[in-house]
């Protein structure tokens, strides 16, 4: 199974809801979990920027296979540089389109 975690919130506790469900599916004991992407947009691209609390975190979970994908659309209105984001976050032209192309592929869609 796979699964796109869509962060779009710049709540704080939305983010490490997200960050945490991200970990607690790598942890899957059943090893049903194949993959497990996060699509950042909007104010949920705080989440991934370099010097914000959840840097680490991110880090973390990049290292570990997460995937991590940023809106270019966001990053021009927020006026942020792909040098903004913490390396190894990845862009693409539109987080909700990549989304949407991720649950044509079967990815299974969480919101927190």
């Amino acid at each position: 199974m796979k699964t796109v975690i869509h962060l779009v919130s710049g709540d704080g506790t939305e983010q490490e809801t997200s960050l945490t469900i991200a970990r607690n599916l790598l942890n899957d004991e059943t090893g049903s979990i194949d993959d497990v992407a996060v699509v950042a947009q909007a104010d949920g691209m705080k989440a991934i920027q370099t010097g914000q609390e959840n840097e680490e975190q991110v880090r973390t979970l990049l290292d570990d296979g997460v995937s991590f994908k940023a809106c270019t659309n966001t990053l021009e209105m927020m006026d942020l540089d792909e040098s903004d984001l913490v390396e190894g976050v990845e862009t693409v032209p539109e987080g909700a389109v990549e989304v949407t192309r991720l649950e044509a592929d079967g990815y299974a869609y969480l919101r927190p």
